[in-house]
Formats: C-alpha cells, structure tokens, sequence
C-alpha cells in the first residue's frame, strides 16, 4: 500500500507539471484515509467482521466536464478482520469504480468555502482473504453513491469528508466453505482527505 501511495504521489507531480499552467479549475486528484464497516450479511456463518475497521484509503482523478458536472475514476482500498467472538480471518476489500459528479454547493449553499458535491456510479470489487482462507478469492460488480463536504484551505487545496456506501453484487457461496474468511456484500466507508487541484483553484468563480 505504501509503494501504491509512493507512485500516485510521483504520477501526479508529473501531471502536475503538465498542466498547472492552466487556468480552468476541471482536474483535481483526492487521496483519502478513514475507516469502513461491513454488511453483517456478507459473512458466512462462524464469521463476522467488526462493526469498525481500519484503514480505508481512496485514490481519486477527477474531471469536470461542465461547471457543476464531472467524473472521477477512483481506486479504494480496505482492511476488514474479525470480530472478537468469531472466526479469526482477516480480509483485503478492493474496488475500483467509475462515477459521475454533481457539485451541488449552489443547492445546498454552507459558505464559500465549504463545497458540497455528490457522486454515485459502477465499478467492480476484488475480495482477497488471507491467511489459511487465501483461496477464497471473491469479485463482484457493485454500485456505490456518496457525498463529499469540501472546506478550501488555498486556490488549489481543498479537504474534505466523504461518506459513501458500496452495494455488491456478490453471489452466494455455495459451497458455504467457499465464504470462509471471504465477504459478498455491502461496505460503508467514511474518509478524510485531501484535494488537489492540478488544472486551476476551486474558488476561483466564487
């Protein structure tokens, strides 16, 4: 995770460069950290994931096609481990979605340095246990909504708390053996983040 993080780090300073000289504010990049709950139901029975995991991290390119429209492609990533009471199992939780963006600050005014934007849209879950249930790899579509509180700290800096929830679309396990130590459902995550314009400031309009 740390050489994933290294490399986004290094592949937008070089973006960054090509680009900071103009003066429309449509590509911004997020990275966030924050934590992630499980749908009970997504575990077989004998395992269960705690209610409250850590870490989630969300790597993010988004453009903005229009004043008050855009897409992201965004990356997360999740930890989920056991409940106290069950099964020791400790899973990775990845996906990668495709979303449209709505900034919806102009609908729902705080200030003019708080942004509000809403984002929704499909994409595609990786599910890989670890441990002695290491073969019970899982993938699935899904479709996850959320909506982001930015607060600008500079023209081209903002940070911002997002709230989303993944629906999967996760088979049944059959055999129940191929669920142990996996999960097939729901995920909400809650994030902290950073973002960062790399084409222009988010307030330059305001």
């Amino acid at each position: 995770m740390l050489k994933l993080i290294v490399i986004w780090y290094c592949s937008l300073l070089g973006l960054y460069s090509a680009v900071a000289q103009t003066d429309t504010s449509t590509l911004k990049a997020q990275i966030a950290l924050g934590i992630n709950s499980p749908s009970s139901n997504g575990f077989v029975q004998g395992f269960k994931g705690k209610s409250v995991n850590f870490p989630t991290v969300s790597l993010g390119l988004q453009y903005m096609f229009k004043p008050v429209l855009g897409a992201k492609l965004d990356y997360g990533f999740s930890r989920i481990s056991n409940e106290a009471a069950f099964n020791d199992f400790k899973l990775n939780y990845s996906r990668i979605n495709l979303q449209l963006v709505y900034d919806a600050s102009r609908i729902l005014p705080l200030s003019n340095r708080i942004g509000t934007f809403l984002h929704a849209g499909p994409g595609f879950t990786m599910v890989n246990p670890l441990g002695n249930y290491g073969n019970n790899d899982v993938s699935f579509l899904n479709t996850m909504g959320g909506i982001e509180f930015h607060y600008g700290i500079s023209d081209r800096l903002t940070l911002y708390l997002d709230g989303s929830y993944i629906f999967g679309f996760g088979k049944a396990f059959n055999p129940v053996s191929t669920g142990f130590g996996a999960f097939n459902e729901n995920l909400l995550t809650v994030t902290f983040g950073a973002s960062i314009s790399l084409s222009g400031c988010y307030f330059c309009g305001d």
